[in-house]
């Protein structure tokens, strides 16, 4: 038998939690479901951290927490604050009692960690002030408070200047903190604006919906705003907190929320300290390489195994303003499907950087299904970093990122399909084993081997390590593609593939040709790729070797996505020569095998890939190149995206 029980602000947790007599908060419902059982959360503002105490036992026995239907359910990482106190021209002065933050005072905490490289002027910290919504900006002193700046120039791997400058005038809404050891004191400037007639919060939780044990597994969360926390910076080597997360568990479905206004991260998929816990900054005596390789064969020994990690899956949500990631996760993202979720306006504050920054960043995407997601406006869209095998993504939008896809040091099978990469820097490829097949590519393509880290690789759909090795650089394959070259006078195509191989016998022959040799033979020779039917417009360039291909260099196709009424509508002017350029059938079987991990381009459950759809779901006859099967010569203006 199961049970729904029922949250609202006129309850009390001292009731049954019934419809007539609602519990209080959710906390109280979280103490006493169980499998089966469904929480029901009534309109208004809930400022807690919700920590699910019991699990699902199954897909179909889950335990959910939904927003009633049609009502407007909030969770907050923050308390309102008021009673300001006016000190010269527009700074306020608050201060607080540290007993009001209990044990964790994120104004006295820094955003630390592995792979953070902040700006050198000043130390960000998890604290946050925000005026009616809108976080304020942190500055490292009073000075700054009385007389804010506004930054002109930044400099991060990622952000470029075009993306970088967003919001020049917001950086006059400031704030700074000074942390005794009895109190905290706020100043902020908040210009024309009187805190005690607005309203004002600020962030006090780390985290909003997250277990505090992990093996919580089979929960629902559906249809919350969830926001304003003081989630810690999660890199692949320490412990990964989340606004949201199952906290290294199984079988999560995270579906219809708003979530914004993480100081980190949104959504957590991803590790825990137990498997290594930021040794490198810690102890600064090893490579954060070094650990995170440790931190993966950690976690195997602790059990992380398909059947008991991972299989999340985290649909429609939309996610911003949040300053590392909109969704993270290493390891624990395994066999999880990502799929038509709007993110936008990561990593845009730039009041902290780092190398783990992301849209979406996940480290060992193991079988993972990336889907119709539409990510903008980010400093990186997509970054998959070690492991990434097995992984599809497909159907994805993406445009004016500092850099849309970034795949690093893996060694694949991973498949790349009926993609939008329409920013000035489209791809970023550090790794091997990739297929490219049916993307509109208008932005810059970088491709780099990587000789001095050798990263793990696994049997094919599983967490289990069948070795280890460097990134030899090729092994890809590109079909069908649409390149348009850009302004940047950076290579846009295939064309860095140059002095490559194009066949596994002939790479083989070669190395073989200067036997005996071993490993050196192999380091020496460059890796074969796999390209052919690709379009090359706008002086984007092709690779050398490549039989079946179309360039037209002087023709623009001037890409451009602009939202109207109905969504997002993609513009793609195509020549002439289009309706008679006929693309290849692509599927398992002519992929064929990676080199390294000798596996196959197939899906997570074993079964051949076919290239069915295209972008927008429409069958697919193999007619046209590019992501969508209806496009024509002459202007397409095509709705891509209506969520």
């Amino acid at each position: 038998m199961t049970t729904t029980y029922h949250v609202a602000k006129n309850g009390s947790d001292d009731f049954p939690g019934t419809q007539e007599k609602p519990f209080l908060t959710i906390q109280q419902a979280a103490n006493v479901a169980q499998a089966g059982d469904t929480i029901s959360v009534h309109q208004g503002e809930y400022r807690e951290w919700v920590k699910p105490k019991n699990a699902g036992l199954s897909p179909n026995r889950r335990i959910t927490y939904q927003a009633a239907p049609g009502e407007t359910v909030v969770i907050k990482g923050s308390e309102q604050i008021s009673d300001w106190t006016k000190g010269n021209g527009n700074v306020w002065q608050k201060e607080i009692p540290n007993a009001f933050f209990g044990d964790f005072n994120p104004f006295k905490e820094e955003v630390w960690g592995d792979w953070v490289t902040s700006f050198k002027e000043k130390t960000a910290h998890l604290g946050e002030v925000y005026l009616n919504g809108q976080a304020l900006y942190e500055v490292s002193s009073l000075e700054a408070v009385k007389r804010p700046k506004v930054r002109t120039t930044v400099q991060e791997f990622f952000i470029f200047e075009e993306v970088a400058e967003r919001y020049p005038e917001k950086m006059k809404y400031v704030w700074y903190a000074e942390v005794t050891e009895t109190k905290t004191i706020l100043y902020a400037n908040f210009q024309e604006f009187n805190p005690n007639q607005e309203k004002v919060e600020i962030n006090v939780r780390p985290t909003c919906f997250y277990p505090e044990r992990t093996g919580i597994d089979y929960i629902s969360l559906i249809g919350f705003e969830i926001c304003q926390t003081a989630c810690g910076w999660a890199p692949p080597t320490g412990n990964q907190p989340g606004m949201v997360g199952p906290h290294w568990s199984k079988g999560w479905l995270i579906k219809d929320n708003l979530l914004h206004d993480a100081k980190c991260s949104a959504i957590s998929l991803g590790k825990v300290a137990d498997s290594g816990d930021n040794y490198y900054s810690h102890r600064q005596d090893k490579p954060g390489y070094t650990y995170q390789l440790e931190s993966v064969f950690t976690a195997l020994r602790q059990g992380w195994t398909k059947e008991k990690i991972g299989s999340h899956t985290v649909c429609h949500n939309h996610i911003y303003d949040c300053g590392q990631n909109g969704i993270v996760g290493h390891m624990g993202a395994a066999f999880s499907n990502i799929y038509d979720n709007h993110i936008h306006d990561i990593s845009m504050k730039r009041e902290f950087y780092g190398w783990e920054i992301a849209g979406i960043k996940l480290h060992a995407a193991i079988d993972v299904d990336i889907k119709h997601n539409y990510i903008h406006d980010c400093s990186c869209g997509t970054w998959l970093d070690w492991q990434t095998q097995g992984t599809h993504i497909h159907q994805n939008i993406y445009h004016k990122n500092g850099l849309d896809f970034f795949v690093e040091v893996s060694h694949g099978p991973y498949l790349v399909d009926n993609n939008i990469f329409a920013s000035d820097h489209a791809l970023r490829n550090f790794s091997q084993g990739g297929a490219y097949v049916n993307n509109l590519i208008a932005g810059v393509m970088e491709r780099n081997d990587v000789r001095d880290r050798a990263t793990p690789y696994h049997l094919p759909h599983s967490t289990k390590v069948k070795g280890y090795a460097v990134i030899y650089g090729g092994d890809d394959r590109f079909y069908n593609n649409i390149f348009s070259g850009n302004d940047n006078k950076k290579a846009v195509g295939t064309s860095e593939y140059n002095g490559h191989t194009t066949s596994l016998s002939e790479y083989i022959k070669n190395v073989q040709e200067k036997a005996p040799t071993d490993l050196e033979g192999f380091i020496d020779e460059k890796d074969p790729v796999y390209i052919s039917h690709n379009m090359y417009l706008n002086k984007a360039t092709s690779f050398e070797k490549e039989k079946s291909k179309k360039i037209i260099p002087n023709f623009k196709p001037n890409v451009a996505l602009s939202w109207q009424e109905e969504g997002l509508y993609l513009q793609l002017d195509l020549p002439k020569e289009y309706t008679t350029y006929e693309s290849m059938p692509v599927d398992t079987s002519m992929l064929g095998r990676t080199r390294i991990t000798d596996a196959e381009f197939e899906n997570s459950d074993g079964t051949p890939w076919k290239l069915i759809e295209d972008l927008c779901g429409q069958q697919r006859n193999h007619s046209g190149v590019g992501p969508l099967a209806n496009l024509k010569a002459g202007t397409n203006h095509c709705l891509i995206w209506n969520n």
